[in-house]
């Protein structure tokens, strides 16, 4: 090991790399880029800073952030009509968004959803954070307080911030998303699964055991105290203050009412802070569906009629909504509005019309489907209309690229790597300006793949000792097909020393193991009692030959389910 340090570090020594304490410490391949590019960015930013401030000066205030993400989807499921006419719904204001702003057809995330929101909130890799799976009820975790999200960043440099929809980052106290920097929150912190936990469910056999008192009765059914049934669909409060449950579950119509009330607060939000001319970030990732039928209001709206086209054309409709009211209080110019998805389509054991579109593999694969996903932003005068842009970028990008157009980069960390960098200049100056060619793909915390401009190699199928075809063309095989060997052997080093140098900073800089534990749900004002008995056993705690806080806090080895 520490001659492979060495090596590393001899290898990294060759690009004079000195990182000071009062700069942003990225992954390694960052100043290998830098090095070559360090002169041309500087000036590009000298250049948008220019812009910036003019912007500044004709707003009053510093530029608005909306930050709108919803699950499952794959490139091409929105921004290209010509793909929806064959597929049976149609989204005209995301659409719209792509004649009039810029479509990204190569933003990469993390292959599943709380891992990517962990991306977006911290700028970090979830491998960094812990965040690194996906969080189901109860989970008795949650992104650790020491995370510094960016309503932490942006509301030091004075920005009003709020949450609403899913958060799916923990349901521990700390994890709440009003006690990690939002001023307001309105939160489900869990999954859209949970939306057919419910009697009716159970009775339809959607679900089975939640409610054995439904059945028959079972003599083998003896532990009464394992099945969890106080779970909460939606949390709400303020920054400082105190957490509250919104509505009262189980309720079929409870869950599809979550998103119009989402929808209700952004915009009375943005109102709020376009009468106090105060700069604001807003992040509104919808629930987009849920898994049971809204029985006030069964008629499908498209032909498609599957959960997610469904949810879309609900999410375009406010997304046209949003634009119609930016404009209505002159605040369009001076707000960047990004939409995209969190991952690739739901395509193992997912609902119907979870299906690949132009990419190979869906939510939890290392493929291409799973990893890009469709992202379009619009920012009046800033970024120019109807421009495709083929550039990489990462969804922790966005922390970075918000700080910087928030004038809130000194508000980042110092101490830990983030991986974001800061993609103004591609927003601004258009194709070809990204300053990132490389991604790494994780599944859990194992390291899944790699990704260097139009290359890309399977770590995880990859023979050990043995070189196989586990190298791919992104470019001449977009869709991963075809892997190669002998055609791509000249790749192997460039990955090899893109591994390297990527472990030596992740040795330097520890990742957090797991997601922090904790007891689940407290802090609630309103708790039901179903919720309160999920901190109890129902017999003499005292009498276990465990203490049962050991158990919350121990951490159970990674298991790769897909083995």
């Amino acid at each position: 090991m520490k001659k492979l340090n060495l090596l590393v570090a001899a290898l990294i020594s060759l690009f004079t790399i000195n990182i000071t304490a009062q700069e942003i410490i990225h992954d390694a391949d960052h100043y290998v880029l830098l090095k070559q590019h360090g002169d041309d960015w500087e000036k590009q930013d000298k250049e948008i800073d220019k812009k910036l401030k003019a912007l500044e000066k004709k707003h009053g205030t510093k530029p608005n952030i909306i930050h709108i993400m919803w699950d499952d989807s794959g490139v091409g499921e929105v921004g290209i009509p010509e793909i929806q006419k064959v597929r049976g719904f149609e989204t005209p204001n995301m659409n719209n968004m792509a004649k009039e702003g810029m479509n990204m057809m190569r933003m990469y995330t993390e292959p599943s959803c709380t891992p990517t929101r962990a991306d977006a909130m911290t700028g970090r890799y979830a491998v960094r954070t812990g965040m690194h799976t996906v969080s189901f009820p109860i989970e008795n975790s949650g992104i650790d307080g020491d995370e510094v999200t960016i309503a932490e960043v942006l509301s030091d440099a004075g920005y009003s911030t709020a949450f609403y929809g899913k958060w799916h980052l923990g349901d521990t106290e700390e994890s709440y998303a009003h006690n990690q920097g939002f001023d307001e929150a309105f939160f489900t912190p869990y999954n859209q699964v949970p939306s057919m936990w419910v009697r009716e469910a159970e009775a339809n056999n959607v679900v089975t055991g939640l409610y054995p008192e439904l059945y028959g009765e079972d003599i083998y059914d003896i532990d009464k105290s394992w099945q969890p049934i106080g779970y909460v669909w939606t949390l709400e409060g303020t920054k400082g203050g105190k957490t509250y449950e919104w509505g009262a579950p189980p309720a079929v119509p409870n869950f599809w009412d979550i998103d119009k009330e989402c929808e209700k607060r952004t915009i009375e939000f943005i109102r709020k802070n376009a009468a106090e001319k105060k700069p604001f970030y807003t992040a509104y990732w919808p629930t987009v569906t849920s898994f049971i039928p809204d029985v006030r209001s069964p008629e499908k709206l498209t032909a498609n009629k599957n959960v997610l086209q469904e949810g879309l054309v609900k999410v375009d409709e406010f997304i046209g909504e949003l634009h119609e009211e930016l404009e209505a209080l002159g605040i369009a110019e001076n707000t960047l509005v990004i939409i995209m998805a969190d991952n690739g389509p739901f395509t193992h054991h997912g609902p119907r019309g979870m299906v690949e579109t132009l990419y190979t593999g869906g939510k939890g694969d290392l493929t291409e489907g799973g990893v890009r996903v469709p992202c379009i932003a619009t920012w009046p005068g800033m970024i120019e209309e109807g421009q495709i842009v083929g550039d990489i970028i990462h969804v922790t990008d966005l922390y970075t690229t918000f700080a910087s157009i928030g004038g809130a980069t000194d508000y980042i960390p110092r101490d830990r790597v983030i991986d974001g960098v800061d993609q103004t200049s591609l927003l601004v100056n258009g194709d070809g300006y990204s300053r990132r060619d490389y991604v790494m793909i994780y599944q859990g915390p194992n390291l899944a793949a790699g990704v260097k401009g139009r290359f890309k190699k399977d770590y995880k199928n990859a023979e050990p000792g043995l070189s196989g075809a586990e190298f791919y063309d992104l470019y001449t095989d977009p869709r991963e097909q075809n892997p190669e060997m002998i055609q791509q052997f000249h790749t192997k080093s460039m990955f090899q020393r893109q591994k390297e140098r990527h472990l030596m900073f992740m040795e330097k800089y520890p990742n957090r193991p797991d997601a922090t534990r904790g007891i689940p749900l407290q802090g609630i004002e309103n708790v039901r009692p179903e919720t309160e008995a999920l901190y109890h056993a129902p017999f003499n705690e005292s009498d276990l030959p465990f203490d049962i806080n050991e158990v919350i806090e121990f951490e159970m080895p990674y298991v790769d389910t897909k083995k």
